[in-house]
């Protein structure tokens, strides 16, 4: 007698709508990829990946994620919502991206279908583009950066005149001014 995988009963549905629910209102951004083929090896490293870089990824029934997206931003791409699909969540604008484009560039199994961010579906060059952007702690760190360029420049040239006329660098100064 060939067994049947047994399905989920309804307390369990609920469940899983309730928690991808959770997922999306917190969610800045969903990525949807077909997962067709890829063996078990392969997704569970997509997987560490997705946890690594702070990304929700869950394979779900299409119509328990229609029904938990229903009223909210990500509602449009309920339409890109069909065959074997994995779903990406993240709160950084790029995190979910970034994991399956990353990913899906050394295994072809994985193939980006759509995404959605800030209310807007995206096609695969979209989701790509929006993966191609730098994350936010790197922008933040990119900003700090800048701000401080201006002020270690004239840290230096201050060192440097006061080198060239012959009397201590103002480090040195403040170190004897401490001292005494």
């Amino acid at each position: 007698m060939e067994e049947r995988p047994v399905g989920l009963n309804l307390d369990d549905k609920k469940a899983v709508v309730a928690e991808v629910a959770e997922q999306l209102a917190k969610a800045q951004t969903v990525v949807v990829a077909e997962y067709r083929g890829i063996n078990v090896a392969a997704l569970t490293k997509l997987r560490a990946q997705a946890r690594d870089g702070g990304v929700y990824l869950r394979v779900v029934k299409n119509t328990l994620v229609r029904r938990a997206a229903a009223g909210t931003p990500f509602a449009p791409l309920a339409d890109q919502m069909v065959g074997p699909l994995l779903y990406s969540v993240s709160t950084d604008a790029v995190a979910a991206a970034k994991v399956v484009s990353e990913f899906a560039k050394t295994n072809d199994k994985i193939v980006i279908k759509a995404g959605c961010f800030a209310g807007k579906v995206l096609d695969k060059a979209g989701v790509q583009a929006l993966a191609s952007i730098p994350s936010r702690e790197v922008l933040l760190s990119q900003l700090l950066g800048m701000f401080q360029a201006p002020v270690s420049a004239f840290a230096r040239a201050l060192a440097a005149l006061a080198e060239k006329r012959g009397g201590p660098a103002p480090e040195a100064a403040a170190e004897e001014t401490a001292a005494a």
